[in-house]
C-alpha cells in the first residue's frame, strides 16, 4: 500500500490546508467548504498523473490534434456528510466519473468500544474500475475501511485510491493491516498529523470537519 503525503512538497495546497486549520477562518463555513473542495481539486490533479492514458484524435477548426486522455473508468465515492466538499473537488476535475455515496457513523458498543456503523449505500458496479474514496479525516481508519469493504459488494476495483485531507500514522497502520497492505491501494493525504487523542480526534487536526462544513448535529442521546 503506497502512502502519498502531498504536504511534503510545497504547493498552493498548503495555503488551503493552513486556512482549514485556522480557528478564525473556520468561522466562515462557506470558505471552509470551498477550501476542502480546493484540496480535493489539487489532489485529483496529482492523482490523475498516476492513471493510464490513451491518445484520442479531436477535430479543431483548423486541423486534427491528438490528445492523451484518461483511459480508466472512474468511480468517486464519499462517506456522508463530511466527505461532500472533498468529493465535489474530485468531481470538478473528474467530471465524467460515476458516483457512490455511503453513510457511516461512530457509536460505542456494549463493550464500551468505538465502532463504525454503515447503513446506506448507493453505488454503481465497480468491478475493474478505478475507485476513489474521499473522506476528509482519516483518524482511526475505521470509517474508510468500512466504506471500502461495503463497496466491494459491488465488485473488485482495478485500483483504489483512499483520499483525505489529514491522516494519522495510526489510521495508516490500521489500513495496512486490515487491507493486507495491498499494492492495489494508494492512500493520498494533504497532511499526516502525529496524535490521535482519547476522543479519537486528530491533533493538531482541525476539529470536526462535518460540523465545520454544515453546522453542529444533534445526537439522539442529547435529547434525553
Amino acid at each position: 500500500m503506497q502512502v502519498i503525503n502531498l504536504s511534503e512538497h510545497n504547493s498552493v495546497l498548503n495555503q488551503y490546508l493552513r486556512e482549514i486549520r485556522d480557528i478564525n477562518i473556520q468561522k466562515d463555513s462557506m470558505r471552509f467548504r470551498r477550501n476542502i473542495e480546493r484540496i480535493g481539486e489539487v489532489m485529483a490533479i496529482e492523482l490523475s498523473k498516476s492513471l493510464s492514458y490513451e491518445p484520442v484524435e479531436v477535430q479543431t477548426p483548423l486541423a486534427t490534434a491528438t490528445v492523451n486522455t484518461i483511459a480508466e473508468p472512474l468511480v468517486l465515492a464519499t462517506i456522508l456528510r463530511a466527505g461532500m466538499p472533498l468529493h465535489q473537488g474530485f468531481l470538478n476535475v473528474f467530471d465524467n466519473a460515476e458516483n457512490a455515496f455511503l453513510s457511516a457513523y461512530r457509536r460505542v458498543n456494549k463493550e464500551g468500544e468505538l465502532e463504525i456503523v454503515a447503513e446506506y449505500m448507493a453505488a454503481p458496479a465497480i468491478d475493474g474500475k478505478t475507485l476513489i474514496i474521499a473522506d476528509p479525516m482519516l483518524a482511526t481508519g475505521m470509517s474508510m475501511e468500512v466504506g471500502y469493504l461495503a463497496l466491494l459488494r459491488h465488485g473488485k476495483p482495478k485500483h483504489t485510491h483512499l483520499c483525505c485531507t489529514i491522516a494519522t500514522p495510526q489510521a495508516i497502520d490500521c489500513l495496512r493491516k486490515s487491507l493486507n497492505d495491498s499494492p492495489d491501494i494508494t492512500v493520498w493525504c494533504a497532511a499526516i498529523d502525529p496524535i490521535l487523542n482519547e476522543k479519537k480526534y486528530i491533533v493538531p487536526g482541525l476539529g470536526d470537519a462535518g460540523d465545520l462544513c454544515y453546522g453542529t448535529k444533534i445526537h439522539l442521546s442529547d435529547r434525553n
